[in-house]
């Protein structure tokens, strides 16, 4: 089952992602697609829902388009109630009329961007059949933003691809990994749980925490080491963009909602093991705390004491040796940089006919923007969600959308 949420988004941005479950090896009569629309998105929702029903309904086993009420109880406008829903309705209309066997079922939550490539639900079938208790795991791809990365400003790209990176990392230590964005899930544990959280924004790493407490620490992320194509982010005008990078890294951000959540269940949980809450609260912690702080220390540490040091610390040998430290740092941070350039030239799609050969010598330039974008589309929108969850009242995130913009 693949459940493909959209809010506003365009008739291409549907139509491709439903598009390429098609170009998947697998049976496409063993998928069921659940088209799940926003009935505060208007009539052009139906309207799209209508046209993709049309060309591709007949192609998989089932087809179901869903609406999703709005100004329900309890409900925060979003991914998380919209999917929810969804899932819900496709129990009863297609598992439960179909006398389907929830075991028998992978669910996958995808943003309305992603792509999937052609061994996708191969990869999470092996996944699934292979590890010990499949049934207490969630499967996580790599979500690759490479749909639009030619159009793309360089600000723009080099977010999104040092967030690639930094999921590929989280795949080698799948201890500290959690579900983000498009993941899998089988259907049995997602119903005994609830489906996802529907009043929050993070709703794609709240079931996994939930999960992870209804199972008494039993539960896990397997990462699948497979790539999902996503957009990265682009607007119509650059500073369009901008805004939309830094709204984008704050709702991220705001995953610090679930720290309070995964502390107070762990006080409340006396099975989980004393070790493991110890480990999983150290990593959240920490990343929350290093995410919104590293690199405003990076950029201040080299300078800032000998501004306010005065000249007692002016006239030490400390003070004499900083800029040097700070230079040879540099120049190591350099190999870092220049190594992530060339795997990022790996992850390009084909060059569009539009574009000259010589932006692929931007793609590698583009990665001198990194002080900026860690510490402006990292570090303060961190600051700002932790700050708003401090606040709490008016102060607290919805759900925001990110827009989704193609060129012709």
């Amino acid at each position: 089952m693949v459940i493909l949420p959209f809010y506003d988004e365009g008739y291409e941005v549907v139509e491709k992602s439903v598009a390429s479950l098609l170009l998947a090896n697998i049976d496409h009569k063993k998928i069921a697609v659940v088209l799940a629309a926003e009935k505060r998105a208007g009539q052009e929702a139906v309207d799209i829902t209508r046209r993709v029903n049309e060309k591709y309904a007949h192609r998989f086993s089932y087809f179901l388009i869903t609406v999703h009420p709005d100004n329900l109880p309890d409900e925060m406008p979003g991914k998380g109630s919209n999917i929810s829903y969804a899932a819900e309705e496709a129990r009863k209309k297609i598992l439960d009329a179909g006398k389907i066997p929830y075991e028998n079922v992978l669910v996958s939550a995808f943003d309305i961007d992603t792509v999937v490539y052609p061994e996708y639900f191969n990869c999470l079938a092996w996944h699934f059949l292979t590890v010990e208790h499949p049934y207490k795991a969630s499967y996580q791809p790599v979500p690759v933003y490479n749909n639009n990365i030619w159009a793309a400003p360089a600000l723009s790209r080099v977010v999104a691809t040092s967030g690639t990176f930094w999921q590929m990392i989280q795949q080698e230590r799948p201890e500290r990994l959690a579900t983000f964005s498009s993941h899998s899930i089988p259907f049995k544990p997602l119903y005994e749980g609830g489906y996802w959280q529907k009043n929050m924004v993070s709703e794609d790493s709240r079931i996994f925490w939930n999960l992870l407490m209804a199972n008494d620490g039993d539960y896990r992320v397997v990462p699948m080491s497979y790539p999902v194509s996503m957009d990265a982010n682009l607007a119509p005008t650059f500073w369009a963009t901008v805004k939309n990078i830094y709204k984008q890294q704050r709702r991220w951000t705001w995953g610090v909602e679930n720290v309070p959540y995964i502390l107070f269940s762990f006080i409340k949980n006396k099975n989980i093991p004393l070790r493991k809450k110890i480990n999983l609260a150290f990593v959240q912690l920490e990343g929350f705390w290093s995410l919104a702080t590293n690199p405003i220390f990076i950029f201040l540490l080299g300078w800032l004491p000998l501004v306010l040091g005065g000249r007692q610390f002016n006239t030490t040998i400390l003070s004499y040796n900083l800029p040097i430290i700070t230079r040879d740092l540099m120049i190591l941070a350099m190999i870092g940089l220049i190594f992530s350039a060339v795997v990022s030239l790996r992850f390009l799609p084909e060059r569009p006919k539009e574009y000259k050969k010589s932006k692929k010598v931007f793609m590698v330039l583009q990665w001198f923007l990194i002080p900026i974008t860690i510490t402006v589309f990292g570090a303060i929108p961190g600051l700002e969600a932790q700050t708003r969850l401090m606040l709490g009242g008016k102060y607290r995130l919805g759900f925001w959308v990110t827009p989704k913009f193609r060129k012709n």
